[in-house]
């Protein structure tokens, strides 16, 4: 099994879901359980179904994060050498074709968010940058084709 970094905050981002999962939501959806059986005939019971639908969507959930959690590999961003790109680094890049300007932080694939400019390591673009410096130019195929960028600026922001 092979680790997956992550950040101490995205590691404990994850923990407190955990947390939450199992002091809060599954307490709660045991109530839920109990009551709707109190209702009767649990067999045409719509509250109860939706009760155990949502039971096992949570048990679900509880064991993967159970095991993001062993797989992790926490990477300390203190320190980190902004002279080529590598994980937890902001990636400040130009489009070569369009002269569109983006900035990425390389994470790990349990943080990532393309919303939020957070792209993953194992990612085209991610695995594509790891080991560049400023100045190098980089060829990509993603599902939206082929981009050809320039790293204009490596940075890092501390935890």
């Amino acid at each position: 099994m092979e680790k997956v970094p992550i950040t101490k905050a995205g590691f404990e981002k994850l923990k407190k879901e955990l947390e939450t999962l199992k002091n809060v939501s599954i307490p709660e959806n045991v109530r839920d359980i109990e009551v709707a059986r109190a209702h009767g005939d649990i067999s045409e019971n719509a509250e109860y179904s939706a009760a155990k639908e949502r039971q096992s969507f949570l048990y679900g959930r509880m064991q993967e994060l159970e095991n993001q959690l062993a797989m992790s590999n926490v990477i300390s961003l203190k320190g980190l050498n902004t002279a080529k790109v590598v994980f937890g680094c902001y990636v400040s890049l130009q489009d070569i074709d369009s002269g569109e300007k983006i900035k990425y932080q390389l994470l790990g694939p349990y943080e990532s968010d393309i919303s939020r400019n957070k792209i993953s390591v194992t990612s085209p673009i991610g695995k594509a940058l790891i080991g560049k410096n400023v100045g190098s130019e980089i060829n990509v195929k993603t599902p939206g084709g082929t981009r050809n960028l320039e790293i204009t600026d490596i940075s890092v922001e501390e935890e």
